[in-house]
């Protein structure tokens, strides 16, 4: 009984602590016949990690879907190419391209790459501020908003929230934009009809974290909506993405 109670304990701390870990880490779509293990090479890792910091195996590892990794993002600069950037970093251009989905040599300025094996810098992308119970908060709205939609659609709608706290024009925590007021009128519909309180599923969990972790599949939205709604001064934003159901916009 001592030693399971132990392997419990320890096991918690495990789940607990990946999280935090992979605070600095980058989003990858999973492509066909990816694995588990070929991904912890790509990315020096272990499989263990990739795991538990995405509640995957190999059963529901899913083309298309998105997992974090513990890598670097760069971003791409005015005279770069894949050759140069495999260099400067000590990668073959062959990973460095299966690291980012990429077929041809095209880069542009501005394109955020992520480096397989070059671990992340305090300049690397990062997730906003959080407390432990704020992650929880966005994977409960997602829940409430997105349960019958894709991994990609729930991703988005955790990003809407991000993009509000980064954006300076709305709250400045999480807590603080899903619970946001303007008068009489609650921003997430969930707060105001109790739905926010709600167990949230293991892939909205999972959707949170890579929110937090800079995956945006809405473009930088700060609104999204039922593709349903007759709400007109919604249909009037301009769209950044329409995932299943779901439109996004500015």
């Amino acid at each position: 009984m001592r030693l399971l109670k132990k392997i419990l304990i320890l096991t918690l701390c495990f789940l607990f602590t990946f999280p935090a870990a992979a605070a600095r880490a980058a989003n990858y779509t999973i492509a066909p016949k990816d694995t588990l293990y070929s991904l912890s090479k790509l990315f020096n890792t272990s499989v263990t990690y990739l795991q538990y910091s995405n509640n995957v195996n190999e059963k529901n590892l899913i083309p298309g879907e998105v997992i974090y990794v513990p890598a670097h993002m760069y971003k791409v600069k005015s005279g770069d190419s894949l050759y140069k950037i495999a260099v400067a970093y000590g990668l073959s251009v062959s990973a460095l391209k299966k690291a980012n989905g990429k077929t041809g040599d095209l880069i542009v300025p501005g394109e955020k790459l992520i480096l397989p094996g070059v671990k992340p810098s305090e300049n690397s992308d990062h997730v906003i501020p959080y407390s432990s119970g704020e992650v929880d908060l966005l994977a409960r709205l997602i829940e409430a908003e997105a349960s019958g939609e894709s991994m990609k659609a729930k991703v988005a709608v955790g990003a809407v929230v991000v993009n509000r706290v980064q954006s300076g024009d709305w709250a400045s925590t999480i807590t603080g934009v899903i619970n946001q007021k303007f008068g009489e009128y609650y921003q997430f519909t969930p707060v105001k009809n109790g739905m926010i309180n709600n167990t949230p599923s293991d892939a909205s969990k999972k959707a949170a974290w890579i929110a937090m972790f800079g995956g945006d599949p809405s473009n930088g939205a700060i609104f999204y909506f039922d593709s349903s709604s007759t709400n007109q001064w919604l249909w009037s934003k301009p769209k950044t993405a329409w995932i299943d159901h779901m439109v996004f916009a500015k």
